[in-house]
């Protein structure tokens, strides 16, 4: 009930208040006496039970009258109290006044939720004493309103409605002892289960038990019988997030239990974690109406063909589409892989590196990418094997992705069988964004001086090249030929056309190793530069490789490091196979050649090459043994000359035999210096 303010009126009061409190008119409180004294006996009753409290250090007075002051003075809710006192005084007005829109609103809420809503003194909806209530009655509100407006109070009863019974999860959320702010998360993202919920409890109206229930207690039953907060709790302790929880909730359609059965039957294949409830939203909302045995035929049929029981996690949470297909459906798209040559175990590591290549594309989009493969020249066991090895390409698109990319090929003088060999060596290249990675690398050798025509060469030549970082790999290389290489801006251009492989090199385990050991060996960085822009390739051999080979030339062969300078490709061959055999048969001929003739050239060349050499030095030597016996012949006597001839046979003979050893005493001096020398 209302109270008055603890203000006591005496016969002394104007004097007390002039010398303690301030004097303020209140128009509103003076019409407020005077409806008070047409109102009825209550109203005066607590007017005179709150004046009996006694003011703190004045005594008890009687009430004062009101004809008896002409000064009104400020009361607590003075205009609360008057405008209470006004409706209660005026019950007809109060009926025919207009309540606005918001405000029927409110009542209309406060009809129907659960608590209601705190009052505090001075509410304009505080009624007499006959009723506890602080509304007015519903059929009072909207007499007269018209039926249009039916549908929209209808509706707004309907959200009001929904409201209460997010209030009701929520409590129920709370006794299961989680918190607010999770609480109101996951409420957000159940508008289906709530919907649910209310039309559960509406209509278990109609059941005997439940006829003279609140609503509030059927829908408490809903959620209690649904088990909804135990399955809330289960699925967060099995890493799922709020959103995916709210999500699943809502494709159950209160069929919860299919979720936690669903959910141990993923764990069971190895699918963990988050992906457990990625993989049943991906999978589609058919895939909680489909029994446990369905899904086994899949797997068990997927690992009969290559796919192993370990990977089955991997493959569902990275393709979740296999699951909502038929056995039917993917008996055929398997039949699609193992159609083009594939075996077993091709197309389970295929299914295991991109499982989408499965389940992701249609039929008909796999059909249309393979056969734009084989407009290369591939046959369908070649674009099974290219697949097997690289099964990204079937989630590349035609329009997009191949089409611009050949353009730009041809643009750069690419022939067809030069992108079928980039295809089969490198398919990742046909994966890779063209404005974005390609136009770019093209730009920079453009840039370097390389030519179109000779870029197409590069690439064709080394495919790998189009998927190495620009501002990574390649700059940098290209940088450390400049600068620490001995490679001439002008001859730059011409290394990496030459040798791309080098883009593709280690700077700290290879560049930098070889050209340390290039210039230990006595070579000037200038030289080693030139002799790299001839054959870039010698920086990207081994040092063990290189070491025997140069030993060899120095050592055995006795060569000077002028004739390894003149021809740096001796690094190329094959020690064993060409260096050394060629080099012995030099040795038994007893000819000599250059590094260039010896073995840059076929066999059947080198063993012309040795027979004609052996020739000139036999004709030689007997153009020069013809000429000496003449001489002889022509100053001596026959018998003399007989003698002299014999004699000078065995003097020929004694002089090659001394020229022989002069030679290999020579040879042995020269090994000998060399070997010093190193």
């Amino acid at each position: 009930m209302l109270s008055f303010p603890h203000y006591h009126h005496s016969p002394h009061l104007p004097n007390y208040v002039s010398h303690h409190l301030p004097l303020r008119r209140n128009p509103n409180f003076t019409t407020a006496l005077h409806l008070c004294s047409a109102t009825s006996s209550r109203i005066s009753a607590s007017s005179s039970s709150s004046s009996a409290v006694p003011h703190r250090n004045q005594e008890p007075v009687q009430p004062p009258h009101t004809t008896t002051t002409e000064e009104t003075f400020r009361k607590h809710n003075a205009k609360s109290t008057a405008l209470v006192l006004h409706r209660s005084s005026n019950p007809n007005q109060q009926r025919q006044e207009a309540i606005p829109e918001e405000e029927k609103l409110r009542i209309l809420e406060m009809s129907l939720v659960t608590k209601r809503t705190p009052q505090f003194p001075g509410s304009i909806y505080i009624q007499p004493s006959q009723s506890e209530t602080s509304k007015p009655p519903l059929a009072k509100l909207f007499n007269g309103e018209s039926d249009e407006d039916d549908d929209e109070m209808i509706m707004r009863a309907l959200e009001i409605r929904r409201n209460v019974t997010v209030e009701i999860f929520k409590e129920a959320m709370r006794k299961g002892k989680f918190g607010i702010t999770y609480s109101n998360n996951l409420v957000s993202r159940l508008p289906d289960f709530i919907d649910y919920v209310m039309i559960e409890a509406a209509s278990m109206k109609q059941l005997p038990e439940f006829s003279h229930s609140t609503f509030n207690t059927r829908a408490k039953t809903v959620i209690h019988d649904s088990n909804v907060v135990p399955l809330i709790r289960w699925l967060k302790h099995n890493s799922l997030s709020y959103p995916r929880i709210g999500k699943l909730i809502c494709m159950s359609m209160g069929n919860l239990e299919t979720i936690r059965g669903l959910v141990e039957w993923l764990k069971t294949i190895h699918v963990r974690g988050e992906f457990l409830g990625f993989v049943i939203m991906k999978a589609g909302g058919d895939i909680l109406e489909r029994s446990i045995e369905e899904l086994d035929d899949i797997v068990r049929y997927l690992e009969n063909n290559g796919v192993r029981r370990d990977w089955m996690g991997n493959v569902m949470s990275r393709c979740p589409q296999l699951l909502s297909y038929s056995i039917e459906e993917v008996k055929t798209r398997v039949g699609f892989y193992l159609d083009m040559g594939m075996n077993e175990k091709d197309f389970g590591t295929m299914v295991f590196d991109y499982p989408k290549a499965l389940g992701y594309f249609t039929l008909e989009e796999m059909n249309e990418k393979v056969s734009y493969l084989k407009e290369f020249g591939l046959n369908n066991e070649d674009v099974g094997r290219l697949l097997a090895f690289k099964p990204q390409l079937m989630g590349c698109s035609i329009e997009e992705r191949w089409k611009p990319f050949v353009k730009y090929l041809y643009y750069l003088g690419v022939c067809r069988e030069g992108m079928r060999r980039m295809l089969i060596i490198k398919p990742m290249v046909f994966c890779v964004d063209l404005e974005k990675t390609i136009v770019p690398k093209v730009r920079f050798f453009q840039d370097i001086g390389i030519r179109d025509d000779a870029i197409g060469n590069m690439l064709v030549k080394f495919p790998p090249l189009l998927t190495y970082s620009l501002y990574k790999k390649i700059r940098p290389v290209v940088i450390f030929l400049i600068t620490k290489a001995g490679v001439s801006r002008k001859d730059i251009a011409k290394v990496i056309a030459l040798g791309p492989e080098l883009l593709g090199c280690s700077i700290v385990h290879k560049l930098e190793v070889n050209v340390k050991y290039f210039l230990s060996l006595g070579i000037p960085l200038q030289i080693l530069g030139e002799m790299i822009a001839d054959f870039p390739m010698l920086l990207r051999y081994n040092i063990d490789v290189l070491r025997p080979k140069y030993r060899y030339l120095r050592r055995t062969m006795v060569r000077p490091l002028k004739d390894l300078i003149e021809f740096p490709r001796f690094f190329s061959y094959s020690l064993d196979d060409r260096i050394i055999p060629r080099h012995k048969a030099l040795v038994e001929n007893r000819v000599n050649f250059k590094l260039r003739y010896m073995l840059a050239i076929s066999d059947e060349e080198f063993a012309r090459r040795v027979e004609a050499a052996v020739e000139r030095r036999s004709r030689f030597e007997s153009g020069l043994m013809s000429s000496t016996l003449s001489d002889s012949q022509t100053t001596n006597d026959s018998l003399e000359n007989r003698t002299l001839v014999d004699f000078c046979g065995r003097e020929v003979a004694f002089s090659e035999c001394q020229t022989s050893e002069n030679q290999v005493s020579s040879s042995k001096n020269e090994d000998a210096q060399s070997f010093s020398s190193e």
